[in-house]
């Protein structure tokens, strides 16, 4: 394997964002008297929520006004009268103790730091990404974490990327992949970077012919053998 630099999204990636965000969204209603199936409410908050996630990461809203937003249109949307700070509050403490491994993230986490540095990089809250970090068990492997947060740009933006190049011990483009499983922040920015990308790619959705990776896998017990192929 050539690589010794391997940046690493975080959510649907290492940690199951998709699950724990279901949790959490569900114990905050639940502290906030809601008693009623939530099933319509969620996937109208989830709807929200990827499109203010999508702005921001346009650059035409910030992440303060994301994470309130959200809650405060889907209540609008359900004509609930519910303080939507409140439930941002609550939510963002509740996900940051709700972790759920991928399959396979702790084994990969473990073989690729024997052969080089680990970095994650993620678009998410950074006090929130810190502590579920810590929760998975996967700190021991990780030498640093990138936030769009904490750089003010947010993947794809290349600026994102240099931040994060930055707190490695050594960067090489040459050496240096990113895996993640969005084609539209992950691979795209690794292609504007001019790094290699691995796609994590789990559901078998279409590639899209102006994203291309270098690698695809749908499982991540498969990520270290893909790298390897770099070897001939």
């Amino acid at each position: 394997m050539k690589h010794r630099l391997f940046l690493l999204d975080l959510d649907d990636t290492l940690l199951d964002f998709k699950a724990s965000e279901r949790e959490a969204f569900g114990r905050v209603m639940r502290s906030l008297g809601m008693d009623q199936p939530l099933d319509a409410l969620f996937k109208d908050y989830q709807a929200i929520n990827l499109a203010l996630w999508r702005s921001f990461e346009q650059g035409t809203v910030s992440k303060d006004f994301l994470k309130v937003e959200r809650f405060r249109a889907a209540f609008e949307r359900h004509a609930l009268d519910l303080d939507a700070a409140t439930a941002s509050e609550h939510y963002l403490d509740s996900l940051a103790d709700t972790v759920v491994l991928i399959d396979g993230a702790q084994a990969l986490c473990a073989e690729l730091a024997k052969v080089g540095e680990l970095g994650v990089i993620t678009n998410g809250v950074e006090r929130i990404q810190s502590r579920r970090i810590e929760a998975s068990g996967l700190s021991p492997y990780i030498a640093f974490v990138a936030t769009s947060e904490r750089c003010g740009h947010a993947k794809p933006d290349s600026r994102f990327f240099e931040y994060a190049v930055a707190r490695a011990s050594a960067f090489d483009k040459q050496t240096t992949v990113i895996l993640g499983d969005r084609l539209d922040a992950d691979i795209l920015g690794g292609n504007q970077f001019g790094i290699e990308t691995c796609w994590f790619n789990p559901h078998g959705h279409a590639r899209d012919p102006h994203t291309v990776p270098t690698y695809e896998v749908t499982r991540l017990v498969d990520v270290a053998a893909a790298l390897r192929q770099s070897c001939g």
